[in-house]
């Protein structure tokens, strides 16, 4: 079972990573849309070098022989087997961005460099770099007297080997990013025809470098490791929120993992280089692309009047379910409610935030807030709230990674506005979604409860899915409220009853009803939606269950560590991935079929650091109709067979396509059943 059932969790994203890139070499995509996965595959894989790689290599550093509990393999072999798979896939990468060109070509845009242009344009090239570019660029020699520069994570350089009349060589360095240039220099008298910034930089190094002949030169990026435990380095003499700040600025600062090179150049200088990052050679990728392709995004709004070459637009719809002509709580009040993102529109939760900031009978809001939107409306209602003398106790989760920064600004507004801010819990992030809405009323206390699967984001609500359930049944409202009194007092609670709350309360009762699926053997059925699975007790349990012969169903979009389908073992378990237009981000639990069936929305994916280390909410959906319709998505899903991958007993993911059979993407299916419903048509 050890060796055959499960999928090392590295390898197992790198294939998360390739079905991103087939979306960029799926013709049936349209050809900007296309562009976009290109570029979100290049900034998954820096990611993966900042954060995973990273990771592993601090693992090396700490026991050589430690072994993941999957696949036993260690921290070297780890990245050794992902840096191989890597560099098949940049191999393919290159490919797409080639044939991507072409495409770009028949729209009349194009990526040239100095062997394609005519003098002409040469001659104004040059101008406009002593003019634009010369005076701004700063200039390195690498020597006995010159130490290294520090070189910036992801920006660009470039990088010369230049010659004296003595022949001896040195390194020369130009820094290539930062704002003062636009990436995209439009080529004079060719409309459409466009050279990166840092290619003029490259081609006019002679010019920076007087004196020296310059032998050789390339482009250079390089990735540095991200991987801060920011509670193992905290100094109790800063407040919380300065050494979270002092955490993004070390982040920058932390060792190289990966060069990236444009151009070959002579192997003992990039020996040299190595040696100067600390750097091993394996860690170094030379590309025939672009070392960052987020200048693509560029190239579309040079595109927007051609509509075919875009997703068809769509636009979040009202749910049917509250009428614009009354107040949210107070409908909310009669039945619970189910909103779907990007589907439905995020209005009516910002809407309840915005009555309850001036409702005289609320007396509280509290909210856990982790990822936040730039001109965040959800903070502005809060703001309103603390300035009308409500209670409002915010938990800002400073140690969201990569958005601290976005935090921190947040959390010094709040603050200002007289909020009550929290900062999460020490070794511990808060990654649940939860608001709870406390009124005072004749009739005693009411609660209003919002807990949802993803961020409190207006614009990742209409690139996400996600699901978020409002209710104002008090048993819900009270446990709610034990949650926030815990996260107040930087505990977390240990005990109960509907909610499923990690860290102590969430992988236990999943195991429970698991096992009372396995109970009913053949007539057990589980049904999951998830981002990641990697939870090593969940997964022995799954096999458990599988071997008991319930039927396991799971859409795991991600890292999926657990192979289904393998004979005597995981032969009940079907595993399912989607990815396409819209980023597959809510979670749903469904065990059983029928009247004695469970569901619950989550916060939480099936990941020990979700289910041991952090603090999530799992939400039992109780309504019928409600119940219904996350039967209704799942099923959809399911059915998917546009956009959908069957995953093999190898672990590795065979798409599916319509065939004979009407074509069915669940995306699309899902955002016409919107407007059907926003329209007031009820079949589907």
């Amino acid at each position: 079972m050890e060796t055959t059932c499960f999928e090392n969790r590295e390898l197992s994203w790198l294939r998360f990573n390739e079905r991103v890139l087939e979306e960029a070499e799926d013709q049936r995509v349209p050809l900007c849309e296309r562009l976009s996965f290109l570029s979100i595959f290049q900034s998954n894989l820096d990611e993966f070098f900042m954060v995973r790689i990273g990771s592993l290599h601090d693992q090396m550093l700490l026991d050589r022989e430690s072994r993941d509990n999957k696949t036993y393999m260690t921290p070297g072999e780890q990245i050794d087997a992902a840096l191989e798979r890597i560099r098949s896939l940049c191999h393919r990468r290159d490919k797409a961005y080639a044939n991507l060109l072409d495409k770009l070509e028949e729209q009349g845009i194009s990526i040239v460099n100095f062997r394609s242009i005519s003098k002409e344009s040469e001659k104004y090239l040059e101008d406009m770099f002593r003019r634009d570019f010369q005076p701004f660029l700063s200039t390195f020699i690498v020597g006995k007297k010159q130490s290294f520069p520090f070189l910036k994570n992801k920006d660009i350089y470039a990088v010369a080997v230049l010659s004296t009349k003595a022949e001896k060589q040195k390194i020369g360095i130009v820094p290539c990013g930062g704002n003062v240039f636009p990436r995209l220099i439009a080529i004079p008298e060719r409309t459409g025809c466009f050279m990166l910034a840092e290619e003029l930089i490259l081609h006019y190094l002679p010019l920076l470098f007087p004196g020296y002949r310059v032998a050789s030169k390339t482009l250079a990026r390089i990735t540095r490791n991200a991987d801060i435990d920011a509670d193992s380095i905290y100094d109790e003499d800063l407040n919380y929120r300065d050494h979270m700040a002092e955490v993004v600025k070390l982040r920058q600062k932390l060792c190289p993992v990966r060069l990236e090179l444009s151009r070959q150049i002579d192997v003992a200088i990039i020996e040299k280089l190595c040696s100067l990052l600390k750097l091993d050679m394996d860690r170094v990728y030379e590309y025939d692309t672009p070392l960052d392709v987020s200048f693509l995004f560029g190239i579309q709004d040079h595109l927007r009047s051609h509509a075919e070459l875009f997703y068809a637009p769509r636009h979040p719809q009202s749910t049917p379910a509250l009428l614009e002509s009354r107040p949210v709580m107070e409908q909310v009040l009669e039945k619970d409610v189910l909103l779907h993102y990007p589907y439905q529109s995020i209005r009516p939760f910002l809407r309840m935030l915005s009555e309850a900031a001036h409702d005289p009978k609320v007396v509280s809001i509290r909210m856990t807030l982790y990822r936040l939107a730039r001109d965040s409306k959800v903070v502005e209602s809060l703001v309103e709230a603390a300035e009308n003398g409500k209670q409002v106790d915010v938990l800002v989760e400073l140690k969201a990674r990569f958005d601290e920064e976005n935090n921190i600004e947040w959390s010094r507004r709040l603050e200002r506005a007289g909020c009550h801010v929290i900062y999460g819990i020490e070794h511990m992030k808060v990654h649940s979604k939860l608001c709870l809405i406390t009124r005072k009323t004749e009739d005693g206390v009411e609660y209003i409860t919002q807990i949802g699967t993803g961020n409190y984001n207006e614009k990742t609500s209409r690139l996400y899915t996600d699901l978020s359930y409002i209710t104002s049944r008090r048993e819900i409202g009270e446990e709610a409220a034990a949650v926030f009194q815990a996260l107040t007092l930087g505990e977390t609670v240990d005990h109960v009853q509907h909610l499923l709350v990690a860290p102590h309360c969430l992988q236990n009762k999943l195991l429970d009803m698991i096992d009372g699926e396995m109970r009913k053997g053949s007539e057990g059925h589980i049904r999951l939606k998830l981002n990641s699975l990697t939870d090593k007790t969940l997964m022995n349990k799954l096999v458990e269950a599988s071997q008991a012969g319930v039927r396991i169903d799971m859409v795991v979009r991600g890292i999926c560590c657990l192979r289904g389908g393998v004979p005597g073992m995981t032969e009940n378990i079907h595993i399912v991935s989607i990815v396409g237009r819209f980023l597959e981000h809510s979670r749903i639990y469904i065990f059983g079929d029928g009247n004695t069936a469970r569901y619950y929305i989550s916060s939480a994916d099936w990941m020990t650091r979700n289910t041991l280390r952090r603090v999530e909410v799992a939400c039992p959906i109780l309504d019928g109709a409600l119940q219904k319709r996350l039967e209704e998505i799942f099923d959809v899903l399911w059915r998917d067979n546009v956009q959908a991958r069957d995953q093999q007993p190898d672990g590795s993911y065979t798409r599916r396509f319509p065939g004979l059979e009407s074509p069915l993407s669940s995306q699309n299916w899902l955002y016409d059943d919107a407007y059907r419903r926003a329209a007031g048509e009820t079949e589907a």
